[in-house]
């Protein structure tokens, strides 16, 4: 049958079009991974009141319980038991602080995880357990525990649980990323400054684009640290506690990573010259900011708050608010010591340092970017202060017992001045130049490198005597710092 020219026409067209509309609508678009209608949003209840757990604190395959970052456990279930405790810590040589924990250490043990898993949890507020004879903490109280990586009701799952109470609960995790958790009892604020943080770490579905030689786990947070009004003492020395008023003014007395005061330099991460370094790093505040960097090196690839899909090139410090997170990765060059440190240096200066060395016996003398702590410490609390703000000020330019510097050894400086003498000098040395003739002759002595004003107050100033007494009264060379520069 042969058609005729209008009506060929017209079947020819129709042909064309459906052609064409085949052609656009082309293959089908890739699944969406944060499509919610694909997630599990509808987690089974809490249970309240499970026996109670005794023996360890943190129990589970899933979990890391320093800064190296365990291989992730393959089980599509995580078990993890993180019970709540109170314990004394040493935040820094000196300073025993009146902790709460997650899993009886600060920060928490860190949870290693995948996109899909299921994180089956449960917690025994052991907050009541007494500690070793002759120690003292805070009194029990109720805890709860707070998953950023979670989408749950909060009403049910993060409810507080009495001293003696078990909780347990379940969730999927359905986004990737380094997560916060935390107590979530009130006051949070309380809770958090006291101790109560982790990590929880979500690999993508199909892991991380890149291959790491090292994996590790930096937790920045502070510390609001007050020597106890009712006198307590800890062997001797005192014992230390929140300091609610330095807190609600977010004034802390420590900033530091992993939980201890320039910890990290004492027990330095590992890497070897030409390797790839990824570091989990998250800021739990509570009040703080960090910008963080790593000295010496670029970060290749940085993935804001641990996803993939938040990438940065070629950084060199990323800007983290509280609970905010990042994974960082970047190559070791040379060998050498690599500082980690906040950028914000007020921070650094409160202990906010590490170091990855390439070196098991890595040199201190030329690291400018952090100060080593003396052999010793000093119980008495202005003296312990004084110490931290020495080494956090003065260690570039001046050894303890070590040999002169940039400016004069201070071993057996209260032998040489008078109190007096010495106070004037750190308010306002650049006076004491004018005026003094013993100022001038040492600045003659020292290449007239002039000590700069580091704008101390009455306070500090005191607090610097009390810490140089106390090094005068030490066996000679108990308290000695490193020498050189």
């Amino acid at each position: 049958m042969t058609l005729s020219r209008p009506l060929a026409g017209l079947v020819y067209a129709l042909a064309a079009a459906l052609l064409l509309a085949g052609c656009e609508q082309g293959p089908a678009p890739p699944a969406d991974p944060y499509d919610q209608r694909r997630m599990d949003l509808k987690p089974a209840p809490a249970k309240l009141g499970g026996e109670r757990h005794a023996g360890a604190f943190a129990v589970g395959d899933a979990l890391s319980l320093g800064a190296v970052l365990e291989p992730l456990d393959p089980a599509p279930v995580k078990t993890v038991r993180l019970d709540a405790t109170h314990k004394l810590i040493e935040i820094a040589p000196g300073v025993t602080f009146s902790a709460w924990t997650f899993g009886d250490q600060v920060p928490g043990p860190t949870i290693r995880a995948r996109v899909g898993d299921k994180l089956r949890f449960s917690m025994t507020n052991r907050s009541d357990e007494p500690l070793p004879a002759a120690q003292v903490a805070a009194a029990p109280m109720m805890h709860s525990m707070d998953f950023h990586a979670a989408m749950v009701s909060p009403q049910d799952k993060y409810r507080s649980i009495a001293p003696g109470q078990t909780i347990e609960f379940e969730f999927t995790l359905n986004y990737p990323g380094i997560f916060m958790y935390h107590c979530g009892t009130p006051m949070i604020l309380e809770h958090i400054a006291s101790g109560m943080y982790g990590a929880l770490i979500v690999e993508p579905r199909a892991g991380y684009p890149t291959q790491a030689d090292r994996e590790y786990v930096i937790v920045q947070s502070e510390f609001y640290a007050q020597p106890d009004p009712g006198q307590r003492e800890v062997d001797g020395a005192p014992l230390y506690v929140l300091d609610g008023e330095r807190l609600r003014a977010a004034q802390p007395t420590h900033t530091v990573f992993n939980g201890v005061h320039n910890g990290m330099l004492k027990q330095p991460l590992v890497a070897k010259p030409g390797e790839r370094v990824r570091l989990y790093v998250l800021n739990v505040g509570p009040s703080k900011t960090s910008s963080f960097h790593v000295v010496g090196t670029i970060f290749d690839r940085v993935w804001l708050e641990g996803n993939p899909d938040n990438q940065l090139r070629g950084m060199q410090t990323v800007l983290l608010g509280s609970s905010n997170s990042a994974t960082v990765e970047f190559m070791i060059p040379e060998a050498g010591s690599y500082i980690l440190v906040d950028h914000h240096f007020a921070n650094a200066a409160q202990g906010a340092i590490g170091l990855i060395s390439t070196d098991a016996k890595f040199a201190t003398k030329d690291l400018e970017h952090h100060n080593l702590p003396a052999s010793a410490a000093p119980s008495d609390p202005e003296a312990v202060q004084g110490k931290l703000d020495f080494e956090s000020k003065c260690l570039a330019c001046h050894s303890v017992g070590g040999g002169r510097k940039l400016g004069p050894d201070l071993a057996g400086v209260t032998t040489r001045r008078s109190d007096a003498w010495l106070a004037r000098w750190l308010k306002a040395p650049e006076q004491m130049l004018e005026t003094d003739s013993d100022a001038k002759a040492m600045l003659k002595e020292y290449g007239n490198l002039p000590m700069p004003n580091q704008n101390l107050s009455d306070v500090q100033i005191q607090q610097y005597l009390e810490y140089f007494h106390w090094l005068d009264a030490q066996p000679t060379g108990s308290a000695q710092t490193a020498p050189g520069h």
